[in-house]
């Protein structure tokens, strides 16, 4: 099994009397993001090491619990041990530390002891050596067996540090850190205003994964500006999704209403909405609503271009544009079916993405040419997808 130990014992260096672990974080507080790395990891239980239990830290604590993980607080080594099963892999992230889940996913596999670690040089301030001109980058895999070697050493030696000399005398494997973990938001340090910073950039990683264009440049930034601002607020995805949903229903109106300019950049808008919303439910661990609300934003694109099709189909009583616009669907779902999971490139087409030549089009009157671009484009991306998956093994 994996269990997790996270550290909650430093103060923030510029927020006197506040903990680093709970200091806000992309919308959460850092312990919780931690938390939320390792449960996305595989660990099925949580140590947490505290010093003292401040109000911020027991409402981090109850909320991490109701992401259907088992969280245990200990103040010293010996109750860490007693927690956490003797043949457990332990998967330990430092105090103030920020990362991505693929690179904690880097460490979750495998067994045996084994650090990441960067080089010396390369590291900022706060860091600790280790051997061959590396410094430990925050992530560490540890058999439970070290925690209990900590615990018959005297209560006055630093737990993380120590674990991590424990590891060293065993030979623990070295780990780089990946190179482009550090511009997405891997860094160790307890200033409040640093980690701002830092969880601006770990949140734009997380927001825009694996999508294309549309979803980086146009999605992400809104995410980016106000997921920190819902979530202290307490606004619920569902909120936010219903938002878009109605902003979405007013769009099809006024598509249908023969006002497709207005129509279709607010479906756009609903899209996003709903976009944002989805990566709000994957911050608070609700993978079902976000996918629900990732196909409602593959949905409502549809529907708009669907509603665009008849329209001017029956103003200039000719079915071409309705057959352009089924035509965009179709290819547009089977496209999307061929890329899959796998990372996009950067040109390549989404759902919301083909709005936007469509939209071009209805800003010009060029309904016919507004369509056949759309097509095209969703075409070109389905092709590309197929040859990219030809070209697999």
């Amino acid at each position: 099994m994996l269990a997790g130990l996270l550290i909650a014992m430093h103060d923030a260096d510029d927020r006197p009397a506040m903990l680093t672990a709970t200091l806000p974080f992309g919308g959460m507080t850092l312990i919780e993001y931690q938390a939320r790395l390792l449960v996305a990891a595989g660990a099925s239980q949580i140590v947490i090491v505290v010093a003292r239990l401040t109000p911020e830290l027991l409402g981090a604590i109850n909320r991490i619990g109701r992401r259907g993980i088992a969280v245990d607080t200990v103040r010293t080594a010996a109750e860490a041990a007693e927690k956490l099963h003797p043949l457990a892999r332990v998967l330990m992230l430092a105090d103030g530390l920020t990362t991505t889940e693929e690179t904690i996913a880097a460490l979750a596999q495998g067994g045996g002891d084994a650090l990441l670690v960067m080089p010396q040089d390369a590291a900022q301030t706060g860091y600790e050596r280790v051997g061959g001109g590396m410094v430990w980058a925050g992530v560490a895999r540890l058999e439970a067996r070290r925690v209990a070697e900590l615990a018959a050493l005297p209560r006055d030696y630093d737990l993380q540090s120590t674990l991590i000399r424990l590891a060293e005398q065993a030979q623990a494997v070295h780990m780089l850190l990946p190179a482009g973990a550090i511009r997405g938001g891997h860094a160790l340090g307890h200033s409040g205003q640093a980690l701002e910073a830092r969880g601006r950039r770990v949140l734009t990683a997380m927001v825009s994964g694996r999508s294309g264009w549309f979803e980086r440049f146009v999605v992400t930034p809104i995410a980016r500006a106000t997921i920190p601002l819902l979530v202290p607020r307490g606004v619920s995805a569902p909120a936010v999704a219903a938002g878009g949903a109605v902003v979405g229903l007013i769009a099809l109106v006024l598509t249908y209403l023969s006002h497709p300019i207005a129509g279709l950049l607010l479906a756009m808008a609903g899209t996003v909405g709903l976009l944002v919303a989805s990566a709000l439910a994957d911050l608070r661990d609700d993978p079902g609503m976000a996918r629900g609300l990732k196909v409602g934003a593959s949905v409502l694109p549809a529907l708009a271009v669907l509603t665009y099709g008849h329209d001017e189909t029956v103003l200039a009583r000719d079915g071409v544009p309705l057959v352009l616009a089924i035509g965009l669907v179709l290819v547009a779902a089977l496209g999307d079916r061929a890329v899959g999971p796998a990372p996009r490139n950067g040109w390549w087409g989404s759902a919301p993405a083909y709005l936007v030549p469509v939209w071009l089009g209805a800003l010009v009157d060029a309904p016919l040419v507004a369509l056949i671009a759309g097509c095209v484009y969703a075409v070109a991306t389905a092709f590309a997808a197929i040859e990219r998956l030809r070209r697999e093994p």
